[in-house]
């Protein structure tokens, strides 16, 4: 290798031949297998089925999420996904995240070209001192400088740091497209909660005054015997408490309601004010389908966003420590700088800059090694190599999570249907009861408590019952969210709005990385040869 080195000395007498192949050794050397290791999708603790897997209600069979939504079939609903798509800020950001992604990689792939070119040029004024050692009278001591050049420097990537840098940077862009799309997959589920949320409130409302109308009655027939003197005043009051607490219970829910309408607004990206056009008039709640297809969890490690996130960041962690072990040995690069140099001295002037024997020169090879460095790149290699076995366990974890998150929805769905089944009857076992009540109190034959037991018990199970419907389609919408569904719908659509695309466009300069900027077109895949081809 030595002697390999010393061929390249600027004096030397090698042919135009011998160089050629010389650098043509160097870069077979160059591409090399990099060091590091190679990185392997972890294991991860998948079960064979769902434990909820033999209800009737449940289908393992292969299901299409991408529009989840349209299952209840509602289309306000699925406008409303449709503008949160279009206009969520926090999902736009997500898709910027990928822009600088893509520069990121761009960085890394022009590590791999000459690291060091540089145009450069001066002028300076010298005056030498009379007073150092060995001065000669035969000096000029007062003199100007001149220099125009071009530098160039390239470390030769014979252990593969800068593909492994590459390597890295790829997974990270790919990792920002999994973040946005777990963004959509929150944001859509998000949208559909609220909604849902918004048509319960809307509901129980409905209820609350239904139930005040009929205590207004009750409180007017109690009036009537009173005043009568059929019977007390007690009864009165009683019947004014109870009217009272449930007229109480309407603030609260249009609290509630008001909430739920700020947050979808929020998640629609634009104020709140302009949301009622967008709901239109009063809806009902979401009904969920009877059964639904989910498919088995083994399915969850290449739907997940999150999922995918997780292994792609450890697959640029383990590329990281390659880049790491990199600095273990020997950097050998290239250098070399051409220029023109001229000074106003004895017989020379600075006009003299442009003539031939004005050339300066010098090139060759050049080593450097960290050989004495007191284990700082060692223990650097196993920070990079703690740092991987770190998000290994976190894929693990995260896949943990994800079943656990479908069988949370998958059980709070189906009891949810259970439940709702009990309080429809228990609500028209309710309604019956108050008609007897307040029928026996006006024949005297039933005292007033007994009217206030059945209409409180009456409003109690009513708003239960709507609450309850309201949490089967929210469960439904956790278990889609937790089976990873809804990204699928930004398939060949570009992840930044144009106007945002033009206005970075006017400010900076991005080349081609705003055209295309689909994840469906990802130029990490193009050019994996020795060499990728670097954005100008």
């Amino acid at each position: 290798m030595l002697a390999f080195m010393q061929s390249w000395g600027f004096k030397s007498e090698l042919s135009v031949n011998n160089l050629i192949f010389n650098v043509f050794i160097l870069i077979i050397l160059s591409g090399c297998d990099a060091v590091g290791p190679e990185f392997v999708q972890p294991d991860a603790p998948v079960s064979q089925q769902w434990l909820e897997g033999d209800d009737p209600k449940i289908s393992a069979t292969q299901a299409e999420f991408s529009e989840w939504w349209t299952i209840f079939n509602d289309p306000v609903l699925n406008t409303l996904v449709e503008n949160a798509y279009q206009q969520n800020l926090p999902l736009q950001i997500a898709g910027i995240r990928i822009l600088e992604a893509r520069a990121q990689l761009g960085i890394a792939v022009g590590n791999a070209y000459p690291q060091l070119q540089q145009a450069r040029g001066g002028i300076s004024h010298i005056e030498l001192s009379e007073n150092q050692s060995n001065f000669s009278p035969a000096l000029d001591t007062s003199f100007r400088d001149v220099n125009v050049g071009f530098d160039m420097g390239w470390e030769l990537d014979l252990w593969g740091r800068f593909r492994r840098g590459i390597e890295a940077a790829d997974a990270d862009l790919l990792a920002s497209i999994a973040d946005y799309d777990d963004v959509l997959v929150s944001l859509t589920a998000n949208v559909a909660t609220a909604y849902t949320l918004i048509r319960t409130f809307e509901e129980r409302l409905a209820i609350a005054r239904a139930n005040v109308e009929i205590q207004e009655e009750s409180l007017e027939i109690a009036e009537t015997r009173f005043s009568g003197g059929l019977t007390t005043e007690l009864d009165v009051q009683q019947a004014r408490t109870l009217l009272l607490n449930t007229r109480a219970t309407i603030p609260a829910l249009e609290i509630g309601l008001q909430q739920s309408k700020h947050a979808l607004s929020t998640l629609l990206g634009m104020p709140p004010g302009d949301l009622e056009d967008a709901l239109g008039s009063l809806g009902v709640i979401p009904t969920a389908p009877a059964a639904v297809a989910i498919g088995i969890p083994a399915e969850l490690l290449r739907r997940r966003p999150d999922i995918r996130r997780a292994e792609l960041q450890a697959a640029a962690q383990s590329a990281r420590i390659g880049i790491a072990e990199g600095d273990l040995y020997p950097h050998f690069s290239l250098v070399g700088s051409i220029g023109l140099r001229a000074s106003d001295t004895f017989e020379t002037d600075l006009g003299d800059l442009f003539q031939l024997n004005s050339i300066e020169a010098f090139g060759g090879p050049s080593l450097t090694w960290d050989v004495f460095n007191y284990g700082r790149i060692k223990n650097n290699v196993r920070v990079q190599d703690a740092r991987l076995q770190q998000l290994i366990v976190n894929y693990q974890n995260t896949v943990l999570e994800a079943s656990r998150e479908v069988e949370d929805a998958l059980v709070a769905f189906l009891r949810a249907q259970e439940q709702v089944g009990f309080l429809a009857e228990s609500v028209d076992a309710a309604n019956r009861s108050v008609d007897l009540a307040i029928l026996q109190y006006s024949n005297g034959i039933a005292d007033y408590q007994r009217v206030l037991d059945t209409q409180e018990a009456l409003v109690n199970q009513q708003d239960l019952l709507t609450s309850r419907r309201g949490d089967i389609a929210t469960n439904l919408i956790a278990m889609f969210r937790a089976l990873g569904g809804g990204w699928e719908i930004r398939a060949g659509k570009a992840l930044v709005p144009e106007k945002t695309k033009e206005t970075m466009r006017n400010r900076s300069d991005w080349g081609q990385l705003l055209k295309p900027a689909t994840p469906d077109t990802n130029e990490s895949d193009e050019n994996k040869g020795l060499f990728r081809r670097p954005d100008w």
